[in-house]
């Protein structure tokens, strides 16, 4: 085997693709064109893009396995670090990575010491459910909670409206139906302390969970700041109740922790809404293989294969590992890790990556040293950049500095009214005042509610928004970057012209050509069979085909019907036939676009040409031209020769970037990052680590799942247009979570001052939080605008696409 890629890592051809004026030696022309934008291929940025495709870690024992677990039960930074902190602390763990917007924890272990199973025994408990990621997920019980919590909060509610709010503001006790200090009295405030008991203990259980991880990892959050308000009002009026006192604050803790798990319920729902989860990556991998012994073949998992191995991979059965053909030749479809549109022939000697598919023919491939899939690089590089960029909630990044700061105001508080003279109930009760005023149930709303709204004007463009955090970079955009295959076409193959010999009728030239194309595994078959169904046609797909015959890397050939012999594919297989100039002229121009052609003929001539690929996705012209209005955009694609230059003199497409590997489009999406934001649109696995490695990911549903949940939004239709409205509609959205958060900082920038001097008593904070809350979604109900409000600055942004275009001409 040759050396390894000195970019991505992955093996290179013999030779390997190299160039003078470039350090190192490149699997590709894709990865050679990205390490020439580098100073220096071979220093720490290209380690970088070697370890994240490997996913090495010098910390790591080399036979280590990795595993991935499903983790119900996280909701912020804090989580990652504590359940980081319990799979570490297991024996045989060497190293763990939890992954909060993935709901998913990856794991390095030694196989002799532990497993998944014990891992995720190990990681599970305090409010955590963990479980191998072939288990079936459990729900996490939010609606449950919500549902019973509703139920006893309204129960305490309404003792509360018609027997202890009329006493709070001046009715006298008596003028009730019972005197609230006498029996009954006391049997009414029990039953509203036990339903405040279950509202917190079981509907804020989360809310609890929260805070004592907070504190077991000393990074403070909101849920510490919600937890402190809602059991210092519970314990103050437990107290209360049991000194005889009849002005009690249940109310405070059932309204704090219904308002914030309604708005955790709310971030939830849009988390849910994504298409994939990162944790259903088995999906497209192999789980045995078949090798070559003495006797015949043996099968085994694919864990098993081991260097040298030689094993068979037959017609439509996928690669196990990364190899090389030692016999046979075949048409390989490499889109699931290189996103090429076009079947790639291979043959002995070749280089062949694992999670490929043979199309036709049956091959020999000899495993690689070590026996890795291309497809585990590109999950492991997935992860790995996703990892680098998976947002922290607005909410707990400010808790680093809100949470410290009410409690030391709360503190101050109560410590000065007790200087100035103030009984301790009522010091205590401005302390709680404090805590209770600066809940953060608006700050929290904020920004789940207007993703919500935003989600729901998404949704009518036939886009759905997978992650909140992709609203505070849409306005920025200013290069675009798009996936050719799946994106700019459908990826699927589709006849795109039929060429006839002088006195061929269309019919039966592809009827005939359907009829042997059906007995294949070809891609290309399915185009023929595809559009011959779509006539009507003597001879057809369902004709009968006796002396039918493959020839691997030519074509196909087969009695029809008991009359002629039909032959489609290259000219080797017309030695003896003519082959008029016009159908040579089109055959030749077909190759040169891009494309495959075929000829077809029976009789001993060569009756005309038919020209499949990849067919086009309706309105993508359209499309490309409104991005690159105020936008750079580039295409991004696997593919080299003409079916990439083909797109390089489109109006509106600034750059192509041809040749390149899933690592290869990690690292220019990186590059261009340097340029500006960018938003990355692609379909595949191999697009993945690109969507997660942009600002903004886009994946067009009809792709893969992988790709979907790398992406911040999913493109479900099929009109590529709606990208653009996508931004502008984000934009907005970012636009109403500012006003929103700027309504909740006013609010504590008013009401928490006014706490801490005693002006507002808890029941009081109690109201200005749930009305403040109130604001924040009416705010959040309005319509976005006109469209006008909905375009952002175009202004700025064509401003940055210049400066970014003129930058790149200088490098240039």
């Amino acid at each position: 085997m040759s050396d390894d890629c000195t970019l991505c890592g992955l093996a290179t051809p013999d030779p390997p693709v190299t160039a003078d004026a470039v350090d190192g030696v490149f699997c590709c022309r894709g990865c050679l064109e990205v390490a020439r934008s580098l100073d220096d291929p071979t220093t720490a940025d290209a380690e970088t893009a070697r370890d994240a495709v490997r996913g090495d870690d010098a910390s790591v024992p080399d036979d280590a396995e990795t595993a991935y677990l499903q983790v119900d039960g996280m909701h912020c930074a804090s989580c990652e670090a504590f359940l980081e902190r319990r799979a570490t602390g297991t024996d045989g763990v060497a190293a763990a990575d939890a992954n909060f917007p993935a709901d998913a924890m990856r794991v390095q272990y030694d196989p002799d010491a532990t497993g998944p199973e014990s891992i995720a025994e190990a990681v599970s408990g305090v409010g955590y459910t963990a479980a191998p990621s072939t288990e079936e997920r459990t729900d996490d019980g939010t609606v449950g909670r919500l549902l019973v919590g509703g139920f006893f909060g309204m129960m305490a509610m309404l003792w509360y409206v018609l027997f202890l709010y009329p006493v709070y503001f001046g009715l006298p006790p008596e003028a009730l139906l019972f005197d609230l200090r006498d029996g009954a009295g006391r049997f009414l405030l029990a039953n509203v302390w036990l339903s405040a008991t279950v509202v917190l203990g079981y509907t804020g259980a989360p809310l609890l969970r929260g805070a004592y991880v907070a504190v077991r990892t000393r990074q403070p959050n909101m849920d510490l700041l919600v937890t402190l308000a809602a059991t210092t009002a519970y314990l103050y009026s437990g107290l209360a109740v049991f000194t005889g006192r009849i002005e009690v604050y249940f109310d405070v803790t059932i309204v704090v922790v219904l308002a914030v798990t309604v708005g955790s319920y709310y971030e939830e729902r849009i988390k849910q809404q994504a298409v994939g989860k990162l944790t259903d990556l088995t999906r497209d991998r192999v789980e045995e293989a078949r090798i070559r012994t003495l006797d015949g073949t043996d099968t085994v998992p694919v864990e098993a294969v081991e260097g040298g191995d030689e094993l068979i991979v037959r017609s439509g059965e996928r690669v196990p590992v990364d190899g090389e053909v030692l016999e046979g030749t075949a048409a390989v479809d490499e889109s699931l890790v290189t996103g090429e549109s076009l079947p790639v022939r291979r043959g002995e000697g070749d280089e062949l990556r694992g999670g490929t598919v043979v199309s036709d023919g049956r091959l020999v491939v000899r495993a690689a040293d070590g026996a890795e899939r291309t497809l585990d690089r590109v999950v492991s590089l997935l992860w790995d950049v996703r990892g680098e960029g998976a947002p922290q909630r607005l909410a707990d990044a400010l808790a680093t500095i809100f949470v410290p700061a009410v409690l030391v105001l709360g503190t101050l508080a109560f410590v000065a009214h007790l200087l100035l003279g103030a009984s301790p109930t009522a010091a205590l009760l401005t302390g709680l005042t404090v805590l209770v005023v600066s809940c953060p149930c608006a700050l929290g709303l904020a920004t789940p509610l207007a993703i919500a709204a935003g989600t729901r004007s998404l949704l009518e463009d036939g886009v759905v928004l997978t992650d909140g955090s992709a609203v505070e970079t849409a306005q920025e955009v200013d290069v675009v970057a798009l996936d050719k295959t799946g994106t700019l076409t459908t990826g699927s193959m589709a006849l795109l012209d039929v060429e006839r010999a002088d006195g061929t009728d269309r019919g039966a030239l592809l009827g005939r050509a359907a009829a042997v194309e059906a007995r294949s595994d070809h891609p290309v078959a399915d185009a023929v069979v595809d559009a011959a169904d779509e006539i009507d046609t003597r001879i057809g797909p369902d004709s009968t085909v006796t002396e039918y015959e493959a020839h691997p890397g030519r074509g196909v050939s087969g009695r029809v019907a008991g009359e002629s012999r039909v032959t489609v594919g290259d000219e080797s297989l017309f030695a003896d036939g003519e082959i008029p100039a016009e159908l040579r002229e089109r055959y030749a121009d077909a190759e040169a676009s891009g494309h495959l052609a075929a000829y077809v003929g029976w009789d001993g001539a060569v009756r005309g040409v038919i020209v499949a690929g990849d067919d086009p996705r309706p309105g993508w012209r359209e499309a490309v031209e409104k991005l690159s209005d105020d936008r750079r955009v580039v295409v991004l694609t696997g593919d080299e020769g003409p079916a990439a230059d083909r797109f390089r003199e489109v109006p509106g497409i600034d750059e192509v970037y041809a040749g390149l590997p899933p690592a290869g489009k990690t690292e220019t999406v990186r590059r261009l990052r340097s340029e500006g934001t960018v938003a990355m649109v692609g379909d595949g696995s191999n697009d993945a680590p690109a969507l997660a490695a942009a600002d903004l990911g886009i994946a067009v549903a009809s792709g893969t799942e992988l790709a979907a949940d790398a992406a911040d939004a999913v493109l479900v239709g099929r009109d590529l247009a709606a990208v653009d409205r996508a931004l502008a509609t984000l934009a907005a959205t970012r636009r109403r979570v500012r006003e929103n958060l700027a309504w909740a900082f006013c609010y504590n920038a008013v009401a928490v001052p006014a706490a801490a001097l005693g002006v507002i008593t808890p029941l009081i904070a109690a109201v200005a939080m749930a009305a403040s809350s109130l604001l924040v979604v009416g705010n959040t109900t309005r319509p976005l605008g006109s469209e006008d409000d909905l375009d952002p600055s175009a202004t700025e942004r064509t401003d940055r696409r210049n400066a970014a275009v003129a930058d790149g001409g200088e490098r240039e």
